[in-house]
């Protein structure tokens, strides 16, 4: 382990929140209302939080927007939680945003996958590369998508870039999860089931130990419980939480997860927390599927 890097290790072996992008009635970010949603995941216990993540709309948010939200985080975390910031688009984009969020007291960044439709392997390295080498002082994430990309790439890329030191890999496959991270090096690196807490029991069997979740801005406790049986080893207790869990994810998931933020803000405002708005090419979620949705937050121990 690197020592420089305790603290954030620790940080990215736990539930890492991705918290939701609230939007005002003329559309814009709305402060207040995010600053509350941050409080309430800070006082429910979590202590990792992932600002512009995919679950916080990365991709409809303008730049400016984005530095926002990374200035509304790391205000309100305070030393609360550590903070590991989103960035990708183009590598100056992604390094300034690294830049940003190092300058503003941030830990760690999650590099997003490339959107490109032509993505080579050595090409995956050189991009990651360049941002991890902008920023040697954080920790660096890579977020993997990519099912074709090999464990040996990883290594390659941390091999020159040793702050690259936790991995949130979302590939749908716990077979290919436990071959890539042992290609890569089983214990090189802190291993984040990016897929959430429908797949975190099947990814901790094979070296997980933290999960990733939009979940949790709904029910904090929820996803704790899970991550408490998962740390024990307690599967069948962390297969009663994902029972509990399961519809949810399932609307989530569904068609593509199409509805994958839309559903957390369609249960954060029954709860009367935020607006429901999600912005193109998201859409809100129709008004004959938002009661299912209402009585499953409503049903959990909030």
């Amino acid at each position: 382990m690197t020592a420089t890097f305790e603290t954030q290790r620790a940080a990215l072996a736990d539930v890492v929140a991705i918290p939701v992008t609230p939007f005002a009635e003329d559309g814009s970010i709305d402060p207040v209302t995010y600053r509350a949603l941050l409080r309430r995941l800070l006082d429910g216990g979590v202590t990792t939080l992932t600002p512009n993540g995919n679950t916080g709309e990365f991709y409809a948010l303008t730049p400016q927007e984005r530095r926002l939200v990374t200035e509304l985080t790391m205000e309100e975390a305070g030393g609360r939680s550590v903070v590991l910031v989103g960035v990708g688009h183009d590598v100056p984009t992604a390094v300034d945003s690294a830049r940003h969020a190092r300058d503003l007291g941030a830990q760690m960044v999650m590099v997003h996958q490339p959107v490109h439709p032509y993505v080579s392997q050595s090409g995956w390295v050189d991009y990651h590369r360049a941002i991890a080498g902008a920023v040697p002082e954080l920790g660096v994430v890579p977020y993997i998508r990519n099912a074709q990309l090999t464990g040996a790439r990883l290594a390659e890329l941390a091999d020159t870039c040793p702050n690259v030191i936790g991995v949130k890999y979302a590939v749908p496959d716990a077979a290919k999860f436990a071959a890539f991270s042992r290609d890569a090096g089983q214990e090189r690196f802190v291993w984040v089931a990016g897929l959430a807490e429908p797949y975190a029991p099947s990814y901790f069997s094979a070296g997980a130990t933290g999960f990733t979740s939009g979940l949790v801005n709904v029910a904090p406790s929820v996803s704790l419980n899970m991550l408490e049986a998962l740390r024990s080893g307690d599967y069948p207790t962390a297969m009663k939480v994902w029972e509990q869990i399961r519809r949810f994810e399932e609307l989530r998931a569904a068609n593509g997860s199409a509805n994958n933020v839309t559903v957390v803000k369609e249960a954060l405002s029954s709860l009367g927390l935020c607006r429901r708005e999600v912005r193109p090419p998201s859409r809100p979620l129709p008004e004959s599927e938002r009661a299912e949705v209402a009585a499953i937050a409503a049903g959990w121990s909030i």
